[in-house]
């Protein structure tokens, strides 16, 4: 089957599936995840039907706990139902989760997961809200990337009417649900091969009605509380294998196969990291790397989280295992290690124990990385792995800050780099609210859907949103994208403000021979002597081309005000020849007419 390439980010992916697979969703606003409510109701609004050719119920409550009220309420009725939160939006939702899943009903949450508020808040991502829900029932399901959003939102989906243990789909807010790619769009065919609607009817029945009426939501006593509490063990016990039973059926669909747990590297590596999430992607990339160097190392990539397959586990690691690091992204304060390293300990101890195990017990050790979106580099993953080399290697270890009071950190090179020069690389300042983002977002779309190339856009914003700075990450290439990082070794750097160039080292991270363009009113005989003289140095030092253009002039020329996103972006075009001039120009024009249809 000939499927559609679309340029969407994490979020969009998700909420297309849901909305194509559900008949209720109940949402309420939290960043990151705000934009899977969002582009459910405007499906709603525009009459879109679902894969049952019916067009869901798109409610938005007045809290958290409001929406998670309505997703029990409506799935005691019978009804398919879905939500979308992050953060403590999925905490107020844990005391309906208990519930939900002790009632054993089948629904997806999807979390575009984000720090928990603790000394500060934050609206970035890592893993502390998804790991609060662990003792809930609720299985975790972690996708790495846009297209992983898509698909295993549909596994997910169609997982949790077989296994009647609710999902919770997660992957990495601002990282994942937030980065443009060029992804495989699944068709409502592809749905409806996956969602089984005898399983469908199945959880209809178990709806609540005066025709079929069942007693629920009861108080009981100790005399048959703990006994009630463990009649769901054999639900538990099934679901990995029905999850990977979902996974080898998409398989057969797209071609596109997932594992529990999936190995890459080399078959007889020694060294293994183990991680979930967007990070996953950075260590991949780092392992083909160091393979290609003749390193004997790999990494263990966790979909199924919960419920944990201690069978499908030790299966997927190599024989050759002789030391493990595992890379939680959150912190526990007080615990004797991280949600994913105790459970790592824990399965490799039991198997050890049992005399299962088919390796010598390795070495292990545990490190906390990327709290809050911190950045995670293939130069922090050769850290790890290089500690792993080491007789006593440090336990319980910070990568990526400088930890000068408890002196958890491991020291890493940050110069180390693995992308390869095919990879084109541009990074865009702009002024929030400005058309910036919105600029790049189109410019990727085009790239991606223009030509054969894999596209990646990512975009800084500050926490104040509106009128401070977004930096917007582009990377297209002829080889898939693995690099879940910002940019350090751009090719083509562009400033939209020349105020901007007083306040940040805007050109620290171009490489030798890149390209500069910046938006000023200074003339072209002018110019150099209104730069800060650490540009002029840089510009001459590394040798780069520098373009100049009074954005506002053409603006206010053209009629556009103060919006200077589409000249800067056709500039972009311009100078970095991607198409021929004129095609460019057709290009954008055919996004802004889609934008505006």
């Amino acid at each position: 089957m000939d499927r559609r390439k679309v340029t969407i980010d994490g979020n969009e992916a998700a909420a297309y599936v849901a909305f194509n697979t559900n008949e209720v969703i109940a949402i309420y606003p939290i960043t990151p995840s705000s934009n899977m409510g969002e582009w459910c109701d405007e499906w709603a609004a525009v009459k879109k039907e679902n894969i049952w050719g019916m067009i869901p119920s798109v409610s938005e409550l007045q809290s958290e706990g409001g929406a998670s009220g309505s997703v029990h309420g409506a799935l005691q009725i019978g009804a398919i139902t879905t939500t979308f939160t992050a953060s403590q939006g999925l905490l107020l939702m844990i005391p309906n989760m208990f519930k939900i899943a002790g009632e054993l009903t089948s629904t997806v949450f999807h979390v575009s997961a984000r720090s928990v508020a603790a000394q500060a808040l934050s609206i970035f991502g890592d893993h502390s809200d998804v790991m609060t829900t662990r003792s809930t029932g609720f299985a975790l399901l972690a996708s790495n990337t846009a297209q992983e959003v898509m698909d295993l939102a549909l596994i997910a989906q169609a997982a949790t009417l077989e296994s009647r243990i609710p999902f919770i789909h997660f992957f990495d807010g601002f990282r994942t649900s937030h980065e443009v790619m060029k992804i495989e769009e699944l068709t409502k065919d592809d749905m409806k091969a996956m969602i089984n609607n005898d399983l469908v009817l199945a959880h209809r029945k178990r709806g609540l009605s005066p025709d079929n009426p069942v007693m629920r939501g009861t108080a009981q006593n100790p005399d048959v509380f703990f006994q009630g509490r463990e009649t769901v063990n054999p639900f538990y016990d099934a679901c990995p294998a029905i999850v990977q039973k979902q996974m080898d059926k998409f398989a057969a669909l797209t071609g596109r196969q997932y594992h529990l747990f999936e190995y890459y590297g080399a078959p007889d590596a020694e060294r293994i990291v183990i991680l979930m999430g967007s990070g996953a992607e950075a260590v991949e990339e780092t392992v083909d790397y160091l393979v290609n160097k003749e390193e004997k190392l790999g990494v263990l990539k966790v979909r199924l989280y919960r419920p944990f397959s201690i069978k499908h586990f030790i299966e997927a690691l190599p024989a050759t295992t002789k030391s493990i690091a595992i890379l939680d992204r959150t912190k526990e304060p007080g615990s004797s290690g991280e949600p994913l390293y105790l459970d790592i300990v824990n399965a490799i101890s039991e198997m050890h124990v049992t005399g299962d195990l088919p390796f010598a017990y390795p070495k292990i050790i545990g490190g906390r990385y990327g709290l809050s979106s911190k950045e995670f580099t293939p130069a922090m993953v050769k850290a790890v792995y290089d500690e792993l080399k080491k007789d006593r290697p440090k336990n319980h270890f910070t990568i990526g800050i400088i930890d000068d009071v408890t002196h958890t950190s491991l020291e890493f090179d940050a110069d180390f780099s693995v992308e390869s020069e095919e990879t084109f690389r541009g990074k865009f300042y702009g002024l929030g609210a400005d058309g910036t983002v919105g600029a790049n977002k189109n410019s990727i779309k085009i790239i991606g859907e223009g030509t054969d190339y894999y596209a990646q856009g990512y975009f800084v914003y500050d926490s104040k949103k509106s009128g401070s700075t977004t930096t917007s990450h582009l990377r297209f290439g002829p080889k898939e994208i693995k690099s879940t990082y910002l940019i350090n070794k751009a090719h083509f750097i562009a400033c939209h403000q020349q105020g901007f160039l007083d306040k940040m080292d805007m050109l620290e991270d171009a490489k030798e021979g890149a390209t500069f363009l910046l938006n000023t009113k200074a003339s072209k005989e002018e110019v150099w002597d209104t730069l800060p003289e650490k540009v002029q140095n840089d510009l001459i030092n590394k040798k780069m081309n520098f373009y100049v253009i009074d954005a506002y002039e053409v603006a206010g020329k053209t009629g556009m005000g103060v919006r200077i996103n589409t000249i800067m972006q056709t500039c972009f075009f311009a100078i970095s020849n991607i198409f021929p001039k004129e095609e460019a120009i057709e290009l954008i024009k055919n996004q802004l007419k889609k934008h505006t249809a």
